[in-house]
């Protein structure tokens, strides 16, 4: 990979914000600059918008909110595919874009770019399956008409861990459902985002259905649009104390919300494990997208009898990981989001071995340019630490010993969070009776990657609420109307 070839993708991002369908820089002039966490260095500088210019990206939303609704749903569902399909012959240039500004390796960019494309092509379909139903009430005295609708102009969040499958998976659903748009991707990585709304615009979206601004000032900005009546959706995926303050702000004109926020997923490993497939599924659970998943595995949870054997064999695994840049040949581990990140993996790591837990490999920042952390298994990790309460995301793998079931069942459940959870188990009794007792809103019985565009993605408790994907992601874009109508035969 070049640098010219570097240097000519990023310059091909467009640098303003999308608003009504057209490219204009922000009212006040202001600029932000997006790094490459890899080098710590600047690699494009984009608009910075202020209140204002959310407030315009509204406007055209709604603007444009009723021709869309009125448009039919095989038309949506085409221009959904068209992007698709254009997703395809740029997916090299996006992979790259991605690895620029996120840190990646360049294989799992690729990853992404399938996956999420599978966003745009499931809700092209879905777009025309939209139903209802008709019957006749049970007194017989009408008939029940029960029919979907947009639910209206949307507000949409991204986080910066996944910038091309986490605004796939909120814009296509909304865009099939006849909903119009206004998306602001994360400060960190709004570069993949700014190039997938140009990518609409290749594909025919109209004017003002989608809506894109990149702000340093997220809470100036989002505030005023989620305080205004016209707005009737607000999705966002992060953390969950900024959940929280969305949905007290939601509260306000009783939008429509789905939150999809922090995990602390338990990988649970019984002593009748194939130990193959688990070490495969941990390190694919874990290390994806260098841990910065909120489905990252973040406890293991591993039989007592079989933990020593686990611990070496996955330590063998991380020790052998190469580090670098994502866009060089064979890297597995590459550098954190930004020295927050860092700071955090290695508080956590150093928590834990204060507290008796021994590191097997890794366990340090790694001195080089760039916010890199050496990939990191720590075992025997104590009750009461630091890392079995928080999420990680970083790439470490924390080991706790479990006796029986029902002490895997308690450790697996001892959090607030309840996104997903991994167990790895040759017992069809036992994988059934996890699928009951787990408090997660999704499970991986055997595999360590559950994520996939027709499921329904989403947590419990803690983890958020709603569902993205699957045929349950669409309806988070749709209210229902019942009308009664009298007795035909009456």
């Amino acid at each position: 990979m070049t640098d010219t070839r570097e240097s000519a993708l990023l310059a091909a991002v467009p640098a303003g914000l999308f608003i009504g369908g057209e490219w204009v820089d922000a009212a006040d002039g202001r600029t932000l600059d997006v790094f490459d966490p890899a080098t710590g260095k600047v690699i494009r500088t984009i608009a910075d918008a202020s209140p204002e210019d959310g407030m315009r990206a509204l406007d055209a939303a709604v603007a444009a909110q009723a021709s869309w609704a009125a448009t039919p749903a095989r038309e949506r569902g085409e221009i959904l595919r068209r992007t698709f399909d254009l997703l395809q012959e740029r997916k090299e240039d996006f992979a790259l874009l991605m690895t620029l500004e996120m840190g990646k390796p360049l294989a799992e960019a690729r990853g992404e770019v399938a996956y999420g494309g599978e966003f745009l092509r499931w809700f092209s379909e879905e777009a025309a399956r939209i139903q209802g139903r008709y019957g006749a009430n049970p007194e017989g005295t009408g008939r029940m008409i029960v029919s979907q609708h947009p639910v209206g102009p949307c507000f949409l969040i991204t986080p910066w861990n996944f910038p091309l499958a986490m605004a796939t998976r909120k814009i296509a659903p909304a865009l099939a459902a006849g909903c119009t748009v206004v998306i602001k991707p994360a400060e960190l990585t709004p570069l993949t985002t700014l190039a997938f709304a140009k990518l609409l615009e290749d594909a025919g979206l109209p004017k003002g259905v989608v809506n894109v601004f990149t702000t340093s000032t997220s809470g100036a900005v989002s505030g005023p649009i989620i305080a205004d009546s016209r707005l009737r959706k607000l999705s966002f995926t992060g953390s969950t104390p900024v959940g929280q303050k969305l949905m007290e702000q939601a509260a306000k004109n009783v939008l429509r919300t789905s939150m999809e926020l922090g995990g602390n997923a338990p990988f649970v490993i019984f002593d009748d494990a194939d130990l193959d497939k688990a070490v495969d599924g941990a390190i694919a659970a874990k290390f994806r997208n260098i841990g910065q998943a909120c489905t990252a595995a973040n406890r293991f949870i591993v039989h007592r009898s079989v933990a020593d054997q686990f611990a070496r064999r996955v330590t063998e695994r991380v020790a052998g990981f190469k580090t670098g840049r994502g866009t060089e040949d064979g890297v597995t581990i590459g550098p954190l989001i930004n020295e927050a990140a860092v700071d955090k993996a290695s508080a956590l790591v150093d928590d834990a071995v204060k507290r008796g837990a021994v590191v097997t490999t890794g366990g340090s920042r790694i001195d080089r340019a760039g916010t890199f952390y050496e990939a990191t298994v720590v075992t025997d990790v104590k009750a009461g630490s630091d890392i079995l309460r928080e999420e990680i995301f970083g790439p470490v793998l924390a080991i706790v010993p479990f006796d029986d079931e029902d002490d895997a069942v308690r450790l697996a459940n001892d959090t607030e969070y309840g996104l997903v959870s991994y167990v790895y188990t040759e017992s069809l009794a036992r994988g059934q009776r996890m699928i009951e007792r787990l408090e997660t809103g999704m499970m991986g019985l055997n595999v360590g990657v559950v994520s996939n565009a027709a499921a329904p993605f989403g947590g419990w408790k803690m983890s958020g609420l709603g569902r993205e994907g699957g045929a349950e992601g669409i309806h988070e874009y749709l209210q229902t109307k019942y009308t009664l109508t009298p007795n035909p035969f009456a």
